[in-house]
């Protein structure tokens, strides 16, 4: 009857017998097992957290640049478990060097956010990173400051400090034994009054000496990173572009590297730091171009210099019209004690009559009808130069002979190398062969010559070209400047990619200078000049040559490229008084030397830029009207706060372009800029202390 009145669900409960539950164990039933210990790589692991580490490119895969003597600030994330503080330093060395230096991070509190700087002082590569630990005594110090501070009994905190004191003596070397072990007694006397003892152990030094000794339980970040470190002209120079065989005086006649020769001390008074030729070899006769990059040429026509390569030689071998190998090593020294450097065009490719062709067809690109292709970017057509196969089966071997091109010219005294059109070679190609020859040639600078899509042009920076040309060429609206060099100089592209602004080149003159006039030349002369520590300049931009080839188009009438220009550089209206004033400022400011130190500032007209260049002791404030058609007037805001002014206060600003002092006051001020008789722009100096 009992069974009747229970739950139904019950009559389908399982009887668990004794029998049961061994056949279970011998199935095999899980068992709950005793909890087992930590592994020990948790226990011992590291105490303190270091994430987020800066500066580093791509996760530490790409080398941050700097030039010598220029700080690296080294940033992370540090902190630990508990209230407990930690240390934290940089450590870095020269990638050959085996041991290590240190500098020690401070912090801000609320962030946790450390930071610390070293200074590389020689050329090549650096490796840094960041190390932290627990600061025991650091923590105990400042726990017994706080005690004390309420008031509270310190005497057992006395002897834990003995203790770590004690500690540290025993592993400090002579010189800080006897002092540790002094001071580890003294906390430990009860004779001493409390407060005496209590400042013996709070003293700074006593911290310096026991952070020296103590013993660390260092957490490392879990990758060295790289910094290229550059000579100076590889983030600071003045780049001028001229073909030697246009330096002659007899038009047509071609000129002579004694002819280039002639016009150095020019170039040099001009103050320009680099002077760069393009091509010097032999230039192939097959499908050679004629004036104006037309199909047919004649005997007399000279050709485009990137088609390199005759039976006479090739990429290590100068044309016989410029004179002997004897006569550029010539041209180098008189540059050089001119303080001008040589930069040569580096352009890997071939005319159809290149020793090359002969020697290895292999590097080529073969179609299937047997013939070579030649180069191409539609509906362009090159047919005097054939670009090279940079995978063919071979390909070691040509890479190794496109190294030995660069060491050639090394040896004869060339430093500095233009790569014309990287970004049609292989990046792994870039990467391998400057590195190469930098651990070689420490101090060798390569330029990128690569107009192309923007992730092309970071990468090969990335990959380690000192410098890059910019978009800067078609940049030309306030807007469209302030919004480009924002990102160069504002975002992480300034860690890698230096921009050389070139005014111009062969293959560009931009409708603004076409239709600007001369104002037009000098608004991009300034701008160049003062938005970046490099600039450059082809030949004839001095003389405001605009004529273009036809309506449309950005290539010159009568390009040199492919015929000699030669010019007279004393005409009426030419540039070179403005040129060498230019230079001598960016010469005498350190403000106008450095990269990643831009600010633009608001000016109330949109077709006056105003930006600030700063450095220690050097604030230069530029203002450019941008409009060479018409004067434009402004109000701009200058940052009272950063340069140390009081609101309202009165002081003087020097236009290092034409020497005029203009009285300011507070943080609005007025600018008038009219091109049309001569005022495109300002370089400000505030005179510090100057009053109105």
């Amino acid at each position: 009857m009992t069974s009747r009145s229970s739950p139904s669900h019950e009559r389908w409960l399982p009887v668990v017998t004794r029998e049961a539950i061994d056949r279970t164990a011998e199935r095999g039933s899980p068992k709950r097992e005793r909890p087992t210990a930590p592994p020990p790589g948790w226990v011992d692991g590291p105490r303190v957290v270091i994430e987020d580490v800066s500066p580093q490119i791509d996760g530490g895969r790409h080398p941050i640049k700097r030039v010598v003597g220029d700080r690296v600030v080294v940033e992370a994330d540090v902190y630990r478990d508990g209230h407990d503080l930690v240390g934290a330093r940089v450590t870095y060395r020269f990638i050959d060097d085996h041991h290590c230096s240190y500098v020690p991070m401070s912090y801000d509190e609320p962030e946790d956010r450390w930071s610390g700087a070293f200074t590389p002082d020689r050329v090549g590569r650096w490796v840094y990173t960041v190390e932290a630990w627990p600061d025991s005594f650091g923590s105990w110090r400042d726990e017994v400051g706080k005690k004390i501070a309420a008031g509270q009994d310190v005497s057992s905190e006395l002897l834990e400090g003995a203790a770590m004191i004690a500690s540290a003596a025993r592993r400090a070397r002579d010189g800080l034994r006897a002092r540790l072990t002094e001071a580890a007694t003294c906390l430990r006397d009860r004779n001493t009054p409390v407060t005496e003892r209590a400042e013996i152990g709070l003293a700074p030094e006593l911290l310096a000496a026991v952070r020296e000794s103590g013993e660390r339980q260092v957490s490392r970040y879990e990758r060295e990173l790289t910094v290229v470190v550059d000579r100076k002209l590889a983030g600071f120079a003045a780049w001028y572009e001229m073909f030697p065989r246009s330096q002659g005086t007899i038009p047509g006649r071609h000129g002579t590297f004694a002819d280039a020769e002639r016009r150095l001390p020019e170039l040099a008074a001009l103050g320009f730091d680099v002077v760069y030729l393009p091509p010097i070899h032999p230039i192939g006769r097959t499908h050679r171009k004629g004036p104006d990059n037309t199909l047919v040429s004649t005997p007399d026509d000279v050709g485009s210099p990137w088609a390199i390569g005759d039976k006479t030689g090739g990429h290590t071998t100068v044309h016989p019209a410029l004179g002997t190998l004897d006569d550029f090593d010539h041209f180098v020294r008189s540059a050089n004690r001119l303080g001008l450097e040589v930069a040569l065009d580096y352009a890997l490719q071939c005319s159809p009559d290149h020793p090359w062709l002969r020697e290895h067809p292999d590097w080529f690109l073969v179609r299937p009808d047997g013939t070579i292709k030649y180069a191409e970017n539609p509906p362009k057509k090159y047919q005097d130069i054939v670009p090279l196969n940079f995978w063919c089966e071979d390909r070691a071997a040509l890479w190794a002979a496109c190294r030995d091109i660069l060491s050639f010219w090394i040896d004869h005294g060339v430093r500095i190398f233009r790569v014309d059109n990287p970004h049609t070679k292989p990046f792994a190609f870039w990467e391998w062969i400057i590195e190469d020859v930098q651990r070689s040639h420490p101090g060798t600078i390569f330029l990128s010559e690569a107009f192309t899509r923007p992730k092309r042009m970071k990468g090969l920076a990335k990959l380690g070209f000192s410098q890059s040309y910019t978009y800067f060429t078609w940049r030309n609206t306030p807007r469209e400047i302030r919004e480009y060099f924002t990102e160069l100089t504002g975002t992480e592209m300034v860690e890698y990619f230096r921009a050389n602004l070139f005014v111009n080149t062969p293959d560009i003159l931009h409708e603004y200078l076409q239709t600007g006039g001369r104002q037009a030349f000098m608004v991009r002369l300034l701008l160049a000049g003062t938005l970046s520590p490099l600039y450059g300049m082809y030949s004839g931009f001095e003389l405001c040559e605009a004529i273009p080839l036809r309506a449309g188009s950005e290539e010159y009438l009568h390009s040199e490229k492919f015929e000699i220009r030669v010019r007279n550089w004393q005409v009426p209206g030419n540039l070179s008084r403005e040129i060498a004033t230019l230079n001598r400022i960016r010469h005498e400011h350190r403000a106008l030397q450095l990269n990643g130190n831009l600010t633009f500032l608001l000016s109330e007209n949109d077709g006056i830029l105003f930006y600030w260049r700063s450095a220690p002791e050097d604030d230069l404030f530029v203002a450019v009207n941008c409009d060479p058609h018409r004067p434009l007037e402004t109000m701009v805001h200058v940052p009272l706060d950063a340069l140390g002014l009081d609101r309202d206060e009165p002081y003087v600003v020097e236009d290092l372009l034409s020497g005029e002092r203009h009285p300011w006051r507070g943080a609005r001020n007025f600018v008038r800029l009219d091109p049309t008789i001569g005022q495109w722009g300002h370089i400000l100096r505030v005179e510090r202390g100057a009053k109105r």
